[in-house]
């Protein structure tokens, strides 16, 4: 069997009608937004904020730029390093304007990093943060970017908080250490050589199937690929996600009215809070408050201090962070509807605590890069089942397969699949790839194991690459960390499979605890209490932190290599 949009438990309200031909493309959403909303306020950071009608001026003055004072011609990639401030819509908004490729980057990336995706997407432009300098002088010589722009922190802040912001910031040698900026533009000069420029027209790519972003896995499954993800695919998802927010929650309130607010602390380079924060949030008409440092707890609730927000997109350790600091309970939630959680596995704990603090529930969400990234969604408020991704979304047709490829019944553990209109084209200049997890009918292998059950909703079991065989038995971490983070002394635990003469894999977890009198030995009861025998963890070792991605993901790739180096040591 197939699960497309179910009938099961969900919140009344949902449009199943995608109207997939109202936009050909990203450049025509934001066209029809910047009209439709001039005067409203899109984005705040910093406590500064931007209309849609400023936000289109600017986006105008950077794309007219684009098109006279640069030999970058429609097609061309460029490469955006930015934090979320709101240089990032503007930028997004002119590229999309003047037709370029946009090739998102994470601006921790290492000089590896950068040289690998800046030369894998032949990127001929580079957009970066000046708090990044040197390492983007080290690797310019080895890619062939051409035209650099740098940005500053404060750009788009009034004079004063904007001499004061970089002031400080150049001031820090530590995190800004100094570059040749001569051969490189500003941001703010190519905003103002923009402007001279009279009755610009834009040169988007406006077929559907044209690709207008490579974004770029997370690289923890192997060599980072670059999705091509369309207009079809981009306009496809923000449309999916407007067909969930017709949803009512118990109290009869939509998930969407006409002035949300939504707090955007995960960055938005990353797919997740691009489609959500970026593309739907603009199509919707609200406001979203930008979070530059999601990791500055005290500066991220200054930002929403006095504020009444609708909305936050967040995960797992973000949440933890928040609850754990002693003004998060001080902020107004009156107006919270609804809390999105993706990327990784949300705790039960954590679901509790925030539904306990907050009054709102959160409703875990599962997507891909390659799936634009929307492919399931929790229902609203009570409509939510705890432990699940909740349906697919409009639109899209689920299945699981055995390590043969062969379709499993509803209820079985299996690779999951997606096939729907916002699965990528493929991966840039990799078909072999492309081929290995996307069939010719646009189904797309996600390697997450899950359960597909008879009310539609989904279950996430794990990555297929995370399963640990202990004695020929299955072991799913995932499990085992949902039940180390019930302890009330533990913050994170990540769990790896590691060599084992006896069972073939072991299981080793690895913890963060919040309370030093938290022993191997209290863990390894807790754990005896609630797991069987062979999914007791072999190994307990703490840390005083887990390494995880910019987005706040656990890396359990990184953990699993120290791990077996450590064991190849000791053999």
């Amino acid at each position: 069997m197939e699960a497309s949009f179910w009938d099961g438990k969900r919140a009344p309200g949902i449009n199943d009608t995608l109207e997939l031909g109202r936009f050909d493309s990203v450049a025509e959403v934001f066209a029809f937004s910047v009209k439709k909303y001039a005067t409203k306020t899109a984005f705040t950071n910093m406590g500064v904020s931007l209309t849609y009608q400023e936000l289109d001026q600017l986006s105008t003055q950077f794309m007219a730029w684009i098109q006279h004072n640069t030999d970058l011609k429609p097609g061309d990639r460029i490469a955006v390093q930015m934090p979320n401030t709101l240089q990032y819509p503007v930028a997004v908004l002119g590229i999309a304007k003047a037709g370029l490729v946009l090739v998102n980057t994470n601006p921790l990336y290492t000089a590896r990093e950068m040289v690998h995706q800046f030369n894998d997407s032949g990127a001929k432009a580079l957009l970066f943060m000046d708090t990044f300098g040197q390492l983007v002088e080290e690797v310019l010589p080895q890619t062939k970017v051409e035209t650099v722009i740098v940005s500053s922190l404060g750009d788009l802040l009034p004079f004063t908080k904007r001499l004061l912001i970089n002031t400080v910031t150049r001031h820090i040698k530590k995190i800004i250490p100094s570059f040749d900026r001569s051969k490189m533009t500003s941001f703010r000069d190519a905003l103002a050589l923009g402007r001279q420029h009279k009755n610009v027209q834009p040169t988007t790519l406006s077929s559907p199937d044209d690709v207008v972003a490579l974004q770029y896995t997370g690289g923890t499954t192997g060599v980072a690929k670059g999705a091509e993800l369309t207009n079809r695919n981009l306009v496809s998802n923000m449309l999916q996600i407007d067909a969930l927010a017709q949803q009512t929650d118990e109290q009869g309130r939509p998930m969407r009215g006409e002035n949300e607010v939504a707090v955007a602390p995960l960055p938005l380079y990353h797919i997740y809070a691009f489609t959500v924060n970026l593309m739907y949030g603009m199509f919707g008409g609200g406001e979203t408050i930008l979070i530059t440092n999601p990791r500055d707890a005290d500066m991220f609730l200054r930002a929403l201090k006095g504020r009444r927000f609708t909305s936050f997109a967040g995960l797992n350790t973000l949440f933890v962070s928040l609850m754990n600091h002693p003004e998060f309970k001080s902020l107004d939630f009156s107006g919270l509807k609804q809390t999105g959680s993706g990327g990784t596995a949300l705790s039960p704990d954590t679901a509790k605590r925030w539904h306990e603090i907050t009054g709102a529930r959160i409703g875990e969400g599962f997507g891909l890069t390659e799936c634009s990234p929307v492919v399931c969604s929790s229902p609203a408020g009570s409509f939510i089942q705890d432990g699940t991704v909740g349906t697919p979304a409009p639109g899209t047709t689920l299945k699981v397969i055995d390590d043969e490829g062969n379709e499993l019944p509803i209820g079985e553990r299996g690779e999951l699949c997606v096939q729907g209109p916002q699965v990528m084209k493929g991966y840039w200049g990799r078909p072999e790839a492309t081929e290995e997890c996307l069939s010719k009918d646009g189904w797309f292998k996600t390697g997450d194991v899950a359960v597909i059950q008879e009310d539609g909703f989904v279950r996430i079991v794990d990555r297929v690459k995370d399963l640990v065989l202990v004695s020929g038995f299955n072991v799913y971490p995932n499990e085992i960390e949902d039940v180390v983070t019930s302890h009330p002394h533990v913050e994170f635990s990540a769990v790896v499979g590691i060599p084992d003469e006896k069972t073939g894999e072991a299981v080793k977890l690895y913890v963060v605890a919040n309370d030093s009198s938290l022993t191997k030995e209290v863990l390894d009861a807790h754990c005896r209490k609630n797991l069987t025998a062979y999914k007791i963890p072999r190994q307990i070792e703490f840390r005083d932190e887990l390494p995880m991605s910019a987005v706040g993901k656990i890396l359990r790739k990184e953990l699993r290599a120290e791990a077996l180096s450590q064991h190849s040591k000791n053999a």
